[in-house]
């Protein structure tokens, strides 16, 4: 537990983005605490390095820790996509007025398989490849996921009973939010 020396808001950060990958919160802690001791010992100069990679690492046992939940909806979502024409939005962007609980409360609504090919390629800036790799699924259904689950968040965000309240403080932790 030497990861809890680091600064809190980083921890909290790797926890936030393993929590919003898993929707557990056992399985999220332990993630970003073993993804935070990775980064123990690391040399200034590379710290940028580290983190980035830290967060890899999390996105990595967050998943692998609930693959078989993954895979199964990895078989819902391909017969969604069967029946469905999913695109990406053109120019998607979240607004500024979204706060972490709003974003939070519409993910974790999101099948468990767009969910984690949205979070990983569209907040973390992982390439789609990278992401089907970790997911262990094909590129073109990891692509008809995140088309899904963008279409998902942006449909549960503008019906959010939040976005019609002033706003929380500002996000943080997410890299392209």
């Amino acid at each position: 537990m030497r990861a809890m020396n680091q600064a809190p808001n980083e921890i909290l950060d790797l926890y936030w983005l393993a929590y919003l990958l898993t929707g557990n919160r056992g399985t999220s802690f332990q993630a970003a605490v073993e993804a935070a001791e990775l980064r123990e010992g690391a040399s200034p100069l590379f710290a940028e390095w580290v983190l980035r990679w830290s967060r890899k690492i999390a996105i990595a046992k967050s998943i692998g820790a609930i693959r078989e939940e993954l895979r199964t909806s990895a078989r819902r979502t391909e017969i969604a996509a069967i029946h469905d024409d999913v695109r990406l939005p053109r120019d998607w962007n979240l607004s500024s007025d979204t706060n972490k609980i709003q974003l939070e409360q519409a993910l974790l609504t999101i099948d468990v398989f767009p969910r984690c090919a949205l979070v990983p390629s569209t907040f973390e800036g992982l390439p789609l490849e990278d992401v089907a790799t970790l997911l262990n699924e094909d590129r073109e259904l990891v692509k008809t996921a995140r088309a899904i689950g963008l279409e998902q968040l942006t449909r549960r965000l503008l019906a959010s009973p939040l976005a019609r309240e002033s706003p929380l403080p500002a996000l943080s932790g997410l890299q392209h939010v």
